[in-house]
């Protein structure tokens, strides 16, 4: 797949994005999820050996294809990786799947509410490696906590200085500022973010366009307006700490939402399983995730 191919499948396609980008803080609790205990391991070299292997496993499955997942982010790792012998974003594309690279470096602590990008000074350095390995897009993900409009409008703001970033590279940006699903504030959180991204979307240049990648609203429908905007190319949700089933049954309930999960994708995977097990698992994760992306109850 060459750029306009990949952008036509992203922008049109009847699947969903697969979620392969814990990083070094989340990798344990994922290896866990796994069925890799701490201890498995003696270095960081040694953790992140493991879980590429899983996600290596993952590509490889004969479920994970281009037909239901049409994109997967990648671990900064994990892109540098190969998949029996072939570099990773070249083993998806060969899938038919749309690679992407996670570029933040985590998170600030919390200040109004909010918790911003900590600064990324070698990011044009990866965009030019992630581009030449043949990656389509990003992500960069910040967290909001509570309805503090100051906070929700700073995230914003540098979400989409980051993305003008990656545009300049040629790129397509994920935005994600993620509402916190436990925020007591959480419905007001969606109508703030709606708000403040809808203005920062009219200020975004003629031909310039990003995807978000939101948390499930409290409300359905709240964020038809993003998936309508002209500057979009797609809306995606992520899982956000639900369990899959309640995950894809708030997916179905808004129209023209994708999926981009990770836990609830990967909930029911065993290191232990055998090569058919795995596949039917997965492939049971796909199915399910897949139908909330396209068959929608609203």
């Amino acid at each position: 797949m060459n750029f306009a191919e990949m952008k036509s499948k992203i922008a049109a396609g009847q699947g969903f994005i697969a979620a392969l980008d814990q990083s070094g803080g989340s990798t344990p609790k994922a290896l866990a999820g796994y069925g890799i205990e701490a201890g498995a391991w003696n270095t960081e070299e040694e953790m992140f050996g493991l879980i590429h292997a899983m996600r290596a496993r993952i590509i490889r499955s004969a479920a994970f294809t281009g037909e239901k997942v049409i994109g997967a982010i990648l671990f900064e790792r994990t892109m540098d990786g190969d998949v029996d012998g072939t570099p990773v974003p070249a083993a998806l594309i060969a899938k038919g799947v749309v690679p992407f690279i996670k570029i933040d470096k985590g998170l600030e602590d919390e200040a109004n509410g909010v918790q911003l990008m900590k600064p990324m000074p070698t990011l044009d350095d990866l965009l030019v490696r992630s581009k030449a390995l043949g990656v389509f897009g990003t992500k960069e993900r910040s967290v909001i906590n509570s309805a503090n409009r100051e906070g929700i409008a700073a995230v914003v703001k540098q979400q989409f200085e980051v993305g003008r970033q990656v545009l300049s590279h040629g790129m397509m940006p994920i935005i994600e500022p993620e509402v916190n699903i436990k925020s007591e504030t959480r419905a007001e959180c969606d109508a703030i973010l709606l708000d403040e991204t809808l203005k920062a979307l009219d200020g975004l240049a003629e031909g310039e366009e990003v995807k978000l990648k939101l948390s499930l609203p409290v409300v359905p429908g709240t964020f038809d307006p993003l998936v309508a905007h002209p500057r979009v190319l797609r809306v995606v949700a992520l899982s956000g700490g639900f369990k899959r089933p309640e995950a894809c049954a708030e997916l179905a309930k808004n129209n023209g939402i994708i999926a981009s999960f990770s836990r609830a994708l990967l909930e029911d995977l065993r290191a232990q399983m055998t090569d058919a097990e795995f596949d039917a698992a997965l492939g049971a994760a796909i199915d399910a995730i897949h139908r909330g992306s396209t068959v929608k109850t609203a």
